[in-house]
């Protein structure tokens, strides 16, 4: 059950004439009030032929009429409306059934609270079977104004408890969270003007699509800008950007004006000051070097980003920055992913936006590395062989996992459904992105004896998921992996043990693929030199020691440094 508190209204009398309207299209019947303030004595002009909307308006705004005589400063915004409507599937209820609930929204919210005779005057009108229409003036009998601060909330509570009494369908309790939904004059607008979209979803995916491809506000507003989105700035007396609203090109009202929309109404996390702390906590690297002489793409480099992240959601706010800085990073491979793949991979960043939110704050700088990652794959002008691809969509599925597992853990009802949809569209997306992997790895199996060789690999390493994975139709294909990785000098025990520690079997659906694409990022690597290894450490450790000597006056001499010392001793 949904109940939609409308933004106050002024005219009584007009939000009447649509109540007991046909409707925009003719959806309204037998129009009439199943519950009110005190019933008797008020006209109703569904049930009876003498009563007008007018009485019935002149009744409802008494004590607004009242209050305004006696003071100065007249009331306006005094009309509340809510829309109470029950699931499709919910079983039919009665007009007594109606009104009960009716009576158990207005306590709720404040309107009419229980047991206070002097509450606002309010009506309950069905004109559907499936929803009712509330509607209250708020000025009370006394003249006073009723509290109705967090009244949204409240309601959304009542709901809940509504759902569960009466047996229909239940839904999550609201967190703040939601972006705001189109109301229904958008909905008609972007339907009558042929836009796939209204304009408050088609904003909140374009402002999306542009944060991983800025470092700061004022490139944030020149981005959206340049993408033909009309921005509206607010700037202080030092010219400092204290605050944006967005408008869709040919949005416009009936004055052909255009219309705009504050960043923080879209949604809640695209408020100015909340997109500033994103996209200015990203700390300077130590060595600016180390990225630019790496050999791995940018691809191979998200998915290093991503390895870690199920070691860093220990620190609740921590971990909404990882999730946070998740979102973006699916958002980023979305916009420059292969055409086949782009569209679920949108549908997941889509889906995925609700988990990047919750009411724990976030420590954005904890998520410099994912953000650092989906900044450099927008700006990469080059696409992504294929087995980087694979790796990456592959480790976003897991990292997508684990922030559904985090959410779950919190009790964010709405962020872990968020994150499971995600994973669908991940894993389709996962599907096809491993797809010619599989059938070029499949073409060239190793021999028999190698492969039984390498199924004794999998037992040792992996005893309680072995036969799974000997079983899934993938596993030649990772056969050739691991006899690829072989060749290059690397262990197949040892990658399969390492595979697995990254990424837990137990819920992959194909656990070979899983190991694929896993250790085909892993297994790119140079195989460790240990001997050379310590030989640098060696020299290093000795360097420091030379150097210090050096700095304080004296000449290096001849040691053993304290790892060597032992070994003497043994010798």
């Amino acid at each position: 059950m949904i109940a939609a508190i409308k933004p106050a209204g002024t005219k009584t009398r007009g939000l009447l004439a649509y109540l007991y309207g046909r409707g925009t299209h003719d959806e309204h019947f037998d129009p009439h009030v199943v519950a009110g303030f005190a019933m008797l004595g008020m006209p109703d002009p569904g049930r009876d032929e003498n009563a007008t909307l007018t009485e019935l308006g002149r009744y409802l705004d008494e004590p607004v009429s009242l209050r305004n005589g006696e003071f100065g400063k007249p009331v306006t915004d005094h009309v509340w409306h809510c829309p109470v409507r029950a699931a499709p599937e919910d079983r039919y209820l009665s007009d007594a059934e109606w009104g009960e609930i009716a009576q158990r929204i207005v306590q709720a919210a404040g309107i009419a609270p229980a047991g206070d005779d002097l509450g606002c005057r309010w009506i309950a009108v069905r004109h559907a079977g499936d929803h009712i229409h509330i509607l209250a003036t708020t000025v009370r009998e006394d003249g006073r104004r009723p509290k109705l601060h967090d009244s949204g909330l409240r309601v959304g509570n009542a709901c809940r408890e509504i759902e569960k009494d009466y047996g229909l369908r239940r839904l999550k309790k609201g967190d703040r969270t939601a972006a705001r939904r189109p109301t229904q004059a958008e909905m008609h607008k972007a339907e009558r003007l042929g836009w796939d979209q209204p304009s408050p979803e088609w904003l909140q995916d374009r402002i999306r699509a542009a944060i991983p491809h800025v470092t700061g506000a004022e490139e944030f507003i020149a981005y959206l800008e340049a993408e033909g989105i009309e921005v509206q700035v607010r700037r202080g007396p030092s010219g400092d950007l204290l605050g944006y609203a967005v408008g869709r090109p040919g949005d416009v009202n009936e004055a052909g004006e255009q219309i705009y929309h504050p960043g923080s109404k879209i949604s809640p996390d695209l408020s100015l000051p909340k997109i500033k702390a994103r996209l200015e906590s990203s700390r300077p690297e130590e060595h600016p070097t180390a990225r630019r002489n790496h050999p791995s793409t940018p691809w191979h480099q998200a998915a290093d980003a991503l390895d870690t992240l199920h070691t860093d959601l220990a620190d609740d706010t921590y971990a909404q920055a990882q999730i946070t800085a998740l979102g973006e990073l699916i958002e980023a491979t979305a916009q420059k992913a292969p055409i086949h793949l782009r569209t679920e991979l949108r549908f997941a960043a889509k889906a995925f936006a609700r988990a990047q939110r919750s009411q724990i704050r976030t420590e954005d700088r904890a998520a410099h590395a994912l953000r650092r990652a989906a900044r450099d794959i927008v700006h990469t002008a080059t696409g992504p062989d294929g087995s980087a691809l694979a790796a990456l969509v592959a480790a976003l599925v897991w990292a997508a996992i684990v922030a559904g597992r985090w959410h779950e853990a919190k009790n964010h009802a709405h962020q872990t459904d968020a994150a499971r949809q995600a994973v669908q569209h991940l894993q389709t997306a996962a599907d096809r992105a491993l797809a010619p992997t599989l059938a070029e790895l499949t073409a060239r199996l190793p021999r028999e004896e190698a492969r039984r060789v390498l199924a004794s690999d999998v037992r040792a390493a992996v005893p309680d998921h072995a036969e799974r994975i000997l079983g899934d139709p993938a596993w030649p294909a990772l056969a050739t992996v691991l006899a690829d990785a072989e060749a290059h000098g690397h262990r197949p025990h040892q990658l399969l043990k390492e595979a697995t520690a990254q990424r837990e079997l137990t819920t992959a659906r194909q656990p070979a693929r899983v190991l694929i694409t896993r250790i085909q990022h892993t297994g790119r690597n140079p195989v460790p030199n240990r001997r050379a290894e310590a030989a640098r450490r060696r020299s290093t450790t000795a360097g420091a020691v030379s150097t210090q000597q050096t700095h304080n006056g004296q000449l290096p001499s001849v040691t053993t440094t304290p790892t060597e010392q032992p070994h003497r001793q043994r010798r």
